[in-house]
């Protein structure tokens, strides 16, 4: 074990580098923390390797999750936010959040971390707050887990067409695992959390004759970041970087004009200019003399 736990957190850390960012993001960071909820789940863009790999297993941009648990005077349980105070040592007015990450396992945290990322909010439709308080209270029971990075594998074999597959290599993620309960990944924790309210993410829906439609609860270890964006009973809240409050904002968006004679022969700016122009002349306004060179006008006035 000692071999190998230098070697692990190496790898834990290559994986979870993150490549700067090239442009900002397109959401408004601080309208977010302004407007979000505790119990909104925060979808987040991520920006390192292990996220690649996420967003090639689920198909989603959106690869991490988090649960906004709110500021700590917001924890109604004594009890809980007791012990929140203890294991946060930053400003009691911080937002925070809880999240999985490789190499960490669930930690608690500010929302401030996430600053310069894209981020979307999905907010449980109807959920009471009782409810989100049991939630909230249900995530903070899972700090100090370990990050599972075994079940994100079996997330990745899952997607193979198993039954052709040797049974050696098909996945054992419904197999018995006693270190199973200790380690878990992001998505997972926020489904387990919300499971124990009974709140749907993505259950399976079934046909039956005699009753109709029945729901099955998903087993939680296949949860993933995208399905929180996907599920029809999440409202998605978005804050672009620029607002869209008012009726025609489109017209004064900050659009960047052309300042180069290059711009104009991509994007035809000129060319838009010239559509307009009604000014056009005639073809009875031409010279018929035929000693004088006849000159012909573009629509934009330009002689040819």
């Amino acid at each position: 074990m000692r071999l190998t736990d230098p070697l692990t957190n190496l790898v834990a850390r290559w994986l979870m580098a993150e490549k700067p960012r090239e442009h900002p993001a397109p959401c408004d960071f601080e309208r977010i923390c302004h407007e979000i909820r505790p119990c909104d789940v925060l979808l987040i863009e991520g920006r390192s390797r292990v996220s690649e790999v996420i967003g090639l297993i689920t198909q989603s941009h959106w690869s991490h999750s988090v649960l906004y648990i709110g500021r700590i005077h917001d924890i109604e349980n004594e009890a809980v936010r007791k012990r929140i105070e203890r294991l946060y040592q930053g400003d009691p007015q911080d937002p925070l959040i809880i999240e999985a990450l490789l190499g960490e396992g669930v930690i608690l945290t500010s929302l401030a971390k996430y600053h310069d990322e894209h981020i979307r909010i999905c907010r449980p439709r109807a959920l009471t707050y009782i409810d989100s308080q049991r939630v909230i209270n249900h995530a903070i029971d899972e700090l100090g887990k370990g990050y599972n990075l075994r079940q994100l594998l079996d997330l990745a074999r899952l997607l193979f067409p198993w039954a052709i597959l040797p049974r050696r290599w098909r996945s054992v993620l419904f197999q018995h695992n006693v270190q199973m309960p200790t380690k878990t990944v992001c998505s997972t924790v926020i489904s387990e959390a919300f499971g124990s309210v009974s709140f749907p993410i993505l259950p399976v829906v079934k046909l039956d004759s005699d009753s109709g439609i029945r729901l099955f609860r998903r087993d939680p270890r296949l949860a993933v970041p995208a399905d929180f964006d996907y599920s029809p009973y999440f409202d998605i809240i978005k804050y672009p970087l620029v607002p869209i409050d008012e009726s025609g904002f489109y017209r004064s968006l900050p659009w960047s004009e052309p300042s180069e004679p290059a711009d104009e022969e991509e994007g035809a700016t000129g060319d838009d200019e010239a559509i307009t122009d009604t000014e056009t002349p005639s073809d009875t306004e031409t010279d018929t003399d035929p000693d004088i060179p006849t000159e012909k006008k573009t629509a934009s006035g330009v002689d040819e």
